[in-house]
């Protein structure tokens, strides 16, 4: 208990945008909500972002071993954590209509042979109470790494890299990843829901790494 309490329970004020940690209270004019000086001046497609923890020792541990060694019972575990998270920070009608994990590209599914955003976003979905959905976004572009470009080649790298299979008619879309570093993935993944519909789009990441 004294572990999980010094590794997962950070007392950390974040972004309620893009889940940043944020060294002193900013809070939105008129509004109870905190937000980055970047969030500030050039807002992203997502409107909110739930992050369980830093990206750091050795939660990051955990992360890579479900993303590189199949130790998909991880996300089952992060999938709980994160519906925790949402039900004290999220109200019934800011639940998702809908969850999504962040799709790979055909090539590295197959190198990889599963999706760690998917072993994540369908227990979420499940202790949500809503529904899982693993086909309505597709990565149409296979780019290269994330983790190996800088922010603005990130953004670019991205940009034109998802499809959907079909429009969402005002729906509010959860998403879901295991890391979130720059955010740019799931800037270009919220401006295609966006485009297609989606009213809201709120991520559900399982790690935030502090620093872009």
């Amino acid at each position: 208990m004294c572990c999980d309490a010094a590794y997962w329970n950070e007392p950390r004020l974040r972004c309620t945008v893009c889940a940043m940690p944020l060294a002193h209270r900013r809070r939105a004019a008129g509004r109870a909500r905190y937000r980055c000086e970047a969030c500030f001046d050039a807002p992203p497609a997502f409107d909110a972002t739930l992050a369980l923890a830093d990206y750091r020792a050795p939660l990051d541990l955990l992360a890579r071993n479900l993303k590189f060694r199949a130790r998909l019972a991880l996300g089952e575990e992060f999938a709980r954590r994160l519906a925790l998270a949402a039900q004290d920070a999220l109200d019934t009608e800011g639940m998702p209509d809908i969850v999504v994990p962040v799709p790979l590209s055909r090539e590295r599914l197959v190198e990889r042979g599963y999706n760690q955003a998917w072993q994540i976003a369908r227990p979420l979905a499940r202790r949500l109470g809503t529904r899982a959905d693993a086909t309505l976004v597709r990565r149409i572009v296979h780019t290269a790494p994330q983790s190996k470009l800088d922010r603005e080649a990130r953004r670019r790298n991205v940009g034109r890299a998802f499809a959907l299979a079909r429009p969402l008619d005002g729906q509010h879309v959860g998403v879901v990843d295991d890391v979130m570093t720059s955010g740019a993935t799931l800037d270009a993944l919220a401006r295609t829901l966006k485009t297609a519909g989606a009213r809201r789009v709120t991520n559900f990441v399982a790690l935030r790494t502090p620093k872009d």
